[in-house]
Formats: structure tokens, C-alpha cells, sequence
């Protein structure tokens, strides 16, 4: 089972919390979570977000998601004139959120953009910068923050890196796809990485760092999310 989430900040028009990896977002419709979602923990401390968004019957106050095995800072609107305005900054582009991300290997170079469309693999639900199925533009900036040697799944010694990574678009699993496109898959990584994988990996090591926006009277906020111990023991940071 999951950790619980932790409330980084609540007023009377918004929730910030930290979803811990494992946690899914939501339910999917029809069928049963075998273990609590985000969903079902904030209607048990917050049963007003029960009636806001677009599918509330599904994911009630709920703006944007992150993958179950991503942890971070997501954000949960409290009541419909809320979810509308943030749902707005997302659509302008106006969200700029950060990442950090442990992946194998020193990208060349350490800093950069990967603008490259991604689109669906036929026959299956994975994506691929290969694919011009259902492609779309997608965007993602990098940079390197720290190296590191730790063993890799063969128990080699190898360099891993940890990256601060901005996605400019919002495309389903666009950091995963971007950075293996490179060559740098995201440690932990089921989908996008090789099959064996360091022992110490014990999660898919991606992490909303913080997200950052224009407020209703023209200020910014920005919310963070402290990196979690796997990312901590690895790099010392």
C-alpha cells in the first residue's frame, strides 16, 4: 500500500498535495481500486470537491494527474469557479512545473530541448516519438543537476544523472518518452526502460518538484514538493 498524500497548502479555493509513487489519481469507470486513490482520501477530507470539475462523478476537483508511479505536487481545485480558472492557466501555458527525474547515463548535452511530436504505438497503449499515430507537438527542456556513479542491474558501476526537467506541453507520459528518446530513460521506468533494472530502483524515479502560476490578483504561487528519500540517498541532495 501507498503512503498517504501530504497537504503542502489548502485554502478555501485550493488543495496542493504531495501524491506519493503507487497512488493512483483516480478510479477508472466500472471497476473497483483495489487500494484508496488521491480521489478517495481527499472526499474524506474534503467532501465539497465532490461536485466540482468536468467528469466530478470520476475525478472530483481533480486538474491535471500524474502517472501512479510519479510522485509530486498536484493541484485540487475546491470549488467550480476554482477548477475553472486553473483549468485556464493550463490551457495558456501559463503552469510551469518541474521535475526531477534520475536517469542513466550523462545526457549530451547536459542541458537542453527535446521538441519532438509523440504519438501512439499501434496496437498498444504505449507512446513513441516514432509513431505519427494520433501524434501531437510535445516539448520538454532538461538540465542536468548532479552525476553519480551507483551500480547498475548488472552490478556495474555506471554514471546516473539527475535531471531538472520542464515540460512545455502535456502530453500522457511526455517526460518518459522524451528522455528515452535520448537515450536516457527515466530509472525504474517499466514501460520506456530495459526490462532489468537497478536493485536499489524501487520506484519509477520521476518526481513533481513544483508547480508555479499566476494567482487571480496577478501574483505568482508556487507550490514544492520535497525530493523523496530515493532521490536523496542516490545523490546526496
Amino acid at each position: 500500500m501507498s503512503a498517504a498524500p501530504e497537504v503542502i497548502y489548502e485554502d478555501r479555493d485550493i488543495i496542493a498535495v504531495n501524491k506519493p509513487s503507487g497512488m493512483m489519481v483516480h478510479g477508472v469507470a466500472g471497476k473497483v481500486s483495489a487500494e484508496p486513490t488521491l480521489v478517495d482520501v481527499l472526499l474524506e477530507r474534503y467532501p465539497e470537491i465532490r461536485t466540482v470539475g468536468d467528469d466530478p462523478a470520476l475525478r472530483p476537483g481533480i486538474v491535471h494527474r500524474l502517472d501512479k508511479d510519479t510522485s509530486g505536487v498536484m493541484l485540487i481545485a475546491r470549488n467550480q469557479q476554482a477548477f475553472e480558472y486553473l483549468k485556464s492557466r493550463f490551457k495558456d501555458r501559463d503552469m510551469r512545473k518541474t521535475y526531477a527525474a534520475a536517469v542513466a547515463g550523462v545526457p549530451r548535452p547536459e542541458q537542453g530541448i527535446i521538441d519532438r511530436p509523440i504519438g501512439i504505438r499501434s496496437g498498444t497503449t504505449k507512446r513513441s516519438v516514432r509513431s505519427e499515430k494520433m501524434a501531437k507537438p510535445a516539448v520538454t527542456e532538461y538540465e542536468t543537476a548532479k552525476t553519480m556513479l551507483a551500480e547498475d542491474a548488472f552490478g556495474k558501476e555506471r554514471q546516473f544523472s539527475l535531471l531538472m526537467v520542464h515540460p512545455k506541453t502535456g502530453r500522457t507520459h511526455q517526460i518518459r518518452v522524451h528522455l528515452a528518446s535520448i537515450g536516457h530513460p527515466i530509472v525504474g521506468d517499466p514501460l520506456y526502460g530495459p526490462k532489468k533494472q537497478p536493485r536499489w530502483a524501487r520506484r519509477l524515479m520521476l518526481h513533481a518538484a513544483s508547480i508555479e502560476f499566476s494567482g487571480p490578483d496577478g501574483g505568482r504561487l508556487r507550490f514544492d514538493a520535497a525530493l523523496p528519500e530515493e532521490f536523496r540517498e542516490l545523490f546526496g541532495v
